[in-house]
């Protein structure tokens, strides 16, 4: 009778198969063939560990013969196996150029319908070769380039504040949330409840509007807000004043603004002149996702805005107040990871092709 072969495993080979029978990254099959070697090394007999994994006695020793004969190399599937592939390179290659470099014709994208009539092949096909190269023609996102002549030196101005600070002052992150709209459903939604989501009707009553000036304290992660009907120069100096009443007279205050132009109105200007203490640090033109203000903006919108029912400005008002009461209570600040250099190097391809 044959015996089966004795496994002894190194330290380093103990520590890999290990690794791969408890990794929740790990196939399948990587998990069942390490969990074979693993009680094959304790001892246990082919026909043990086959009622233990549920499988036969022949598959426990082919995978312990492998290891014994080839180690960790044994374990692994060997070429030529499974399936073969029924479309060749060329034709991959071919619907992955199409699908990045040309067009259907009267259409904007391919879809998996339109690609796989172009190409000759199934759906399927189409579907298993997109997500093999990770291409999603049916999505789209939206971007813009700063075309600011001083991009660099704002860049590297404002995350200097965000990374490095300076001392016995405090950085506000500050912008206008505005025209936020008092909206009322036309009829009671239905709420949620088991294999249902909640609902509320597309149409809505409209009730006015408000703008929410935000200072986000970029250390603590409080916030400054304060709701006006419009979002002037006047309305910014009022908050300009809130911001210097609610902060101590010793620190210096750094403003990161947009280039919105109620932000450099020369009654602004003057202000910042009569109070030293205050200094503004304008971002790049359209680089809003430089300012971490928008980032409350959007908790703000997600978590109390977006499906909000108001049948008023005061009502829309008064939720916004108690939401940033709330918020302040426990305060999370956003860190800022990313340096300039880190930053511009990822930008300078898009502006090299750009050109």
């Amino acid at each position: 009778m044959r015996r089966a072969p004795v496994i002894e495993l190194s330290a380093e080979e103990l520590t890999e198969l290990q690794r791969a029978a408890r990794s929740s990254r790990s196939s399948v099959r990587e998990v069942f063939r390490a969990r074979i070697v693993l009680a094959a090394a304790e001892g246990q007999e082919n026909r043990a560990i086959a009622e233990q994994m549920d499988t036969r006695p022949d598959t426990v020793s082919k995978w312990r013969r492998r290891f014994a004969e080839q180690r960790m190399a044994g374990l692994i599937d060997r070429p030529g196996r499974g399936r073969k592939p029924r479309f060749g390179r060329e034709v991959i290659e071919r619907i992955v150029d199409d699908t990045v470099h040309h067009r259907p014709e009267q259409a904007t994208h391919w879809s998996t319908r339109t690609m796989a009539k172009h190409a000759g092949v199934s759906r399927s096909t189409v579907q298993r070769i997109w997500h093999a190269h990770e291409l999603k023609p049916h999505l789209v996102r939206t971007f813009k380039l700063s075309n600011d002549k001083h991009f660099v030196e704002k860049l590297r101005d404002v995350i200097g504040l965000y990374l490095n600070p300076p001392e016995h002052a405090l950085v506000f992150c500050v912008d206008e949330k505005s025209q936020i709209q008092a909206l009322d459903r036309t009829q009671p939604g239905l709420p949620m409840k088991k294999a249902r989501a909640g609902t509320m009707t597309h149409d809505y009553k409209r009730h006015g509007t408000t703008t929410l000036f935000a200072a986000l304290n970029v250390l603590e992660g409080t916030v400054i807000g304060k709701c006006y009907s419009r979002h002037r120069h006047t309305e910014f100096l009022r908050f300009l004043r809130e911001i210097d009443r609610l902060t101590p007279r010793a620190l210096d205050i750094h403003l990161i603004v947009d280039n919105y132009s109620t932000h450099k109105h020369r009654q602004v200007k003057r202000w910042f002149e009569r109070h030293p203490r205050f200094h503004a640090h304008f971002i790049p033109t359209s680089s809003s996702w430089l300012n971490l203000v928008e980032r409350f903006f959007r908790e703000i919108t997600d978590r109390r805005i977006r499906r909000g029912i108001f049948r008023s400005v005061r009502e829309l008002t008064q939720s916004i107040y108690d939401f940033l009461k709330h918020y302040n209570d426990n305060p999370r600040p956003f860190v800022w990871t990313k340096s300039a250099d880190q930053i511009l190097n990822k930008l300078a391809p898009l502006y090299a092709n750009r050109r």
